[in-house]
């Protein structure tokens, strides 16, 4: 069960055990979430308040789309292949960071258990944030034109025939460590929590 804290976040409940493996090897921060959420908002800030390297969603999307467009087969599988070698490599080298994901149809719905494999078989620790967003901000969130400097959705009409299809794989992704609402949080403070109860 869920416990529900004062300000702007619900924290799910943790074994002491892995909180306590968290404080070992590799570091794997995966925020998650809907388009516009906040995802890239809420990583950049984490990254500036911890040093540690923002690899957020689009920084691979982007690349694959310059020569495979969005939801090829070989688009997908590249995109994948690129999180996956990127992980194994930071595992390896013991280099912790800050993922930003958007769940959505065309990604493996294994993909978190894989990374997760991936990960805690070098010793590292993944901890896995949600953030929430409510129908109302992502539309008016999602014009915004800073969306467009890597090529995010911008469009309410596209957003609205693709909701329910991003709710529903937002929906099974494993239960988070810490799900936030980005809503009545701002970056900086969904941040800072973050980092302090991942205990970065």
């Amino acid at each position: 069960m869920a416990v529900v804290m004062p300000g702007c976040l619900a924290v799910g409940g943790l074994e002491d055990e892995r909180r306590a493996g968290y404080r070992r090897g590799m570091r794997l921060i995966f925020i998650h979430g809907t388009a516009a959420a906040g995802k890239f908002t809420v990583g950049r800030e984490l990254a500036r308040l911890t040093g540690l390297p923002l690899f957020h969603n689009h920084l691979v999307v982007d690349a694959v789309t310059a020569v495979f467009p969005f939801g090829t087969d070989p688009f997908i599988r590249l995109r994948e292949s690129f999180w996956v070698q990127t992980f194994a490599e930071a595992a390896k080298a013991d280099r912790s960071l800050i993922f930003t994901f958007q769940p959505e149809p065309t990604v493996s719905p294994g993909f978190p258990d894989q990374v997760r494999e991936i990960v805690e078989g070098h010793d590292g620790s993944l901890f896995m944030v949600a953030l929430d967003v409510s129908a109302a901000a992502q539309e008016r969130r999602i014009g915004d034109p800073g969306r467009a400097k890597f090529g995010k959705l911008v469009s309410r009409d596209l957003l609205r025939e693709l909701r329910e299809s991003f709710d529903a794989s937002m929906a099974a992704m494993p239960a988070p460590d810490l799900r936030i609402d980005t809503e009545s949080c701002d970056p900086i403070d969904a941040a800072t929590r973050i980092r302090d109860i991942a205990g970065l």
